[in-house]
C-alpha cells in the first residue's frame, strides 16, 4: 500500500477519534508542532525516518518532546504508530491531519505570493476571490513574498493557480517573440 494511502488512513482515524473525544483542536496543535519541529530540526525528521533507530528510541524522543504540552490522545497515537514501525510516516500523517482538519471544518487554504506585504484591503479582496473559487466561507491565506515576480501576484487554491505576475507575462512575451511568424519556413 502506498505511503500516502497509509498516512491518509491514519490521519482520518485520528481526526475521527479526536472528534469523538472532543480533542480535535488540541491534537491539531500537536500535529502543527510536530511539523514545525521537524522543519526547524532536521535531526528529528532523520531520526523518525531512520531504519537504524529502534521504535522505542523514537517513542522516547516523541514523549520527551510532547510529554508536557501534548495531548494524551496524541501521545497514545504516537505510541501505536511507532510500535507498528510506522514512525517514518508521522510527518506525512501530521500534514494529512492538517488537511483533514481543514476539510472537516470547511476551511480553504490558499497560498498568495506577492512582491510586497499586502494591505488589509487587498487581503480582503484575495479572500473574497478564494471564497468565490472554492465555495467555502472560511479561508486561510498563507502569504509569501518573492521579489523574483517583479510585480503582480500568484494565487494558488488547491490545484488551481492564478498567475498574474510580471515575470510570467515577460516569459510569455519572450516565447512569443522567439517564434518568428514572418520568416519563411522553407
Amino acid at each position: 500500500m502506498s505511503e500516502f494511502r497509509v498516512s491518509s488512513r491514519y490521519a482520518k482515524s485520528l481526526v475521527e477519534l479526536a472528534i469523538e473525544k472532543n480533542a480535535l483542536d488540541e491534537v491539531l496543535a500537536d500535529m502543527n508542532q510536530l511539523v514545525k519541529m521537524a522543519s526547524d530540526n532536521r535531526e528529528l525528521a532523520l531520526c523518525l525516518n531512520s531504519p537504524i533507530v529502534t521504535f522505542d528510541k523514537k517513542l522516547k524522543v516523541l514523549k520527551a518532546l510532547f510529554e508536557k504540552s501534548g495531548n494524551a490522545l496524541t501521545l497514545a497515537f504516537f505510541d501505536i504508530v511507532t510500535r507498528k514501525n510506522r514512525a517514518n510516516l508521522l510527518l506525512d500523517i501530521a500534514r494529512e491531519f492538517q488537511k483533514q482538519y481543514n476539510l472537516h471544518n470547511g476551511i480553504q487554504v490558499a497560498e498568495l505570493t506577492t512582491t510586497f506585504p499586502i494591505t488589509e484591503e487587498l487581503r480582503e479582496k484575495f479572500i473574497a476571490t478564494v471564497k468565490e473559487i472554492s465555495g467555502l466561507e472560511k479561508v486561510t491565506l498563507n502569504e509569501k513574498i518573492n521579489s523574483d515576480l517583479i510585480g503582480g501576484f500568484v494565487l494558488k487554491v488547491n490545484d488551481r493557480q492564478l498567475d498574474e505576475s510580471l515575470s510570467s507575462k515577460l516569459k510569455a512575451l519572450k516565447l512569443e517573440f522567439s517564434q518568428n511568424h514572418y520568416e519563411s519556413k522553407i
